[in-house]
Parts: C-alpha cells; sequence; structure tokens
C-alpha cells in the first residue's frame, strides 16, 4: 500500500500545527554553519507536499523536490503553480532517486528515513546523496529516536478531526526488531454531499541508532560532521525524540548490486 495515498488530500489539515517555517528557519542556520556559501541548488528527499521546499524556494533557493507519492506532488505542484515559484519536482524512490547533475545541499526531512526499514536501504540512500552532492557539499536529515517509538508513541492510539476530516491512529512499537508500526483511518468528507469516505493505511518506521546511523555513513563515503537534538545545536540526549543529523560528501562509493 502506497504511504500517505489516502492521507495526502488531508495532509496539511492535520500537519497545520507543524512550525514549517521555524524548521525552515533552523535548516537555513545549519546551512549556514557547514556550508561556506549559500547553496545554489538543494534537493530534498520525500519532500510530502512541498511545505518546506516552499518555504525555502521562497528565500531564493533553487529547489528540487523528491518524493515517492504522487498525490502529495499533485499538491505540492498545485501549490509552486499559485506562489509562481520554478521547483522542479520527481515522483521518485528515495533509494533510486536520479538526478540530472550535483547538487550543493540535499535534505530528507520530517523522519522520511525512519521508513527505510532495511540498512541495506539505508545506506543506497546514503550512496546516492554521496554520488550527487557537490564536491564539500552537505546531508542535513532528521530521524526519530527509539525512545519517541517506545515512550512516546508506544501502544497507544491517537485522533484528531476537523470539520471536514478525521482520523485515528493505532500505533504499536516492536521493542525487538525495533519497527513501529501504525495503522490510520481516514475519514474524508464529500464535498457533494455530508457522507464521509474512510480510506486507511499501514505505516511501518524503524528506530536506527546514531551509532548504526554513523556506520551506513560511512559505509557509503559520506563523513559524519555532527548531530543535534533537533531544532537546537544540542547535543542528542538520552530523551531526544528527534535527532537532526549533518554529513558530508567525502569521495564517492560504489553502490552494491
Amino acid at each position: 500500500m502506497e504511504r500517505y495515498n489516502g492521507f495526502a488530500s488531508v495532509y496539511d489539515i492535520f500537519m497545520d500545527n507543524v512550525d514549517y517555517d521555524g524548521w525552515t528557519g533552523y535548516i537555513e542556520k545549519i546551512i549556514g554553519k557547514y556550508y561556506n556559501s549559500k547553496p545554489k541548488l538543494i534537493a530534498e528527499l520525500g519532500c510530502g507536499t512541498g511545505n518546506v521546499t516552499e518555504r525555502l524556494a521562497e528565500k531564493g533557493y533553487d529547489m528540487i523536490g523528491i518524493d515517492i507519492s504522487e498525490q502529495m506532488l499533485s499538491i505540492a505542484k498545485m501549490k509552486a503553480e499559485k506562489s509562481g515559484k520554478d521547483i522542479l519536482y520527481l515522483c521518485q524512490d528515495m533509494t533510486e532517486f536520479e538526478l540530472y547533475g550535483t547538487v550543493d545541499v540535499i535534505l530528507c526531512l520530517c523522519d522520511s528515513l525512519n521508513y527505510l526499514t532495511e540498512y541495506g536501504d539505508l545506506k543506497k540512500v546514503f550512496s546516492l546523496v554521496n554520488n550527487y552532492l557537490e564536491p564539500n557539499g552537505i546531508f542535513v536529515f532528521d530521524v526519530n529516536t527509539e525512545y519517541k517509538f517506545k515512550e512516546i508513541y508506544g501502544c497507544n492510539s491517537f485522533g484528531s478531526s476537523t470539520d471536514n476530516a478525521a482520523y485515528v491512529w493505532q500505533n504499536y512499537y516492536d521493542e525487538e526488531e525495533k519497527i513501529n508500526e501504525y495503522y490510520v483511518d481516514f475519514f474524508i468528507k464529500d464535498n457533494n454531499s455530508e457522507k464521509y469516505s474512510r480510506k486507511n493505511e499501514c505505516h511501518y518506521e524503524k528506530a536506527y541508532s546514531l551509532e548504526e546511523i554513523k556506520a551506513a555513513l560511512k559505509e557509503s563515503g559520506l563523513a559524519f560532521v555532527d548531530s543535534f537534538d533537533a531544532f537546537t545545536f544540542e547535543p542528542p540526549h538520552p530523551e531526544s525524540e528527534r535527532i537532526c543529523i549533518v554529513a558530508r560528501e567525502h569521495g564517492k562509493a560504489v553502490l552494491e548490486e
């Protein structure tokens, strides 16, 4: 089942509490700290409906947005048409993404990398990132932590509703496999009637330790630079829910067959 297929139409409604302006500002600070000049071209993996992509384009960066969901990209493209932003959106799996050339910065936000439940796939993405980064280019990404999956999500249920939509999220975390499963039922009101349609999705995310991520970066030719408790520049701690990581292009790795 394709992730965010049913959720695409209401994604922005239920994510309206996310401070995308703050997130974009934080990314800009990281870029300013670790990239020696203003980057010309930035690619974002797992860009979704383009909330960060659009904001970075507004700040003058040339942007490429990549996502596996056609539905999410359709919404992102409509935003770009409305705002007049010249953003290239590509529908691609991040484990096989292709660019026309190299870029200065690659981003992967909103725990998109947690969706790679196999270590080998994580290495594939990292190797491709290294391949498409300009020499000394940087890779900025974040991951949800095991603490978040285990202590915050756990075996709990969550829900939210608006005037026209609602969802119920049932969560389960497998401590042995370090896999977080969540099943989401969406109820979306028909604009032409009072009826609601029901859609459901199943999502899986993997908890990776910082040590595993560092190892995958090294094996893929990328150099680990720094890590933070997300939205700060403080080191990660045992109760960090999200970690932001910076890596740098450091030679090209050959992808394994």
